[in-house]
């Protein structure tokens, strides 16, 4: 569908319509052959997920609480 990658913006607007709340940081790793934005999220619960986009087409690929015990 995209030719071009999303960019860390695009990938940030897909999380928060996911998980509302405030972006604490945003990492791009490659898992198994595929670029992914790890966006990290503060809701205002004070829980923080990570929510892992695909960066080729958008597609949010999981999300997970973050435990900081």
């Amino acid at each position: 569908m995209f030719r071009q990658r999303l960019t860390m913006q695009q990938a940030q607007d897909i999380a928060l319509q996911r998980v509302p709340g405030q972006v604490l940081h945003v990492d791009m790793d490659l898992e198994h052959g595929v670029l992914v934005y790890e966006i990290f999220i503060l809701t205002s619960q004070n829980m923080v997920y990570e929510v892992e986009v695909n960066a080729n087409n958008g597609n949010i690929i999981k999300i997970e609480q973050e435990d900081f015990d």
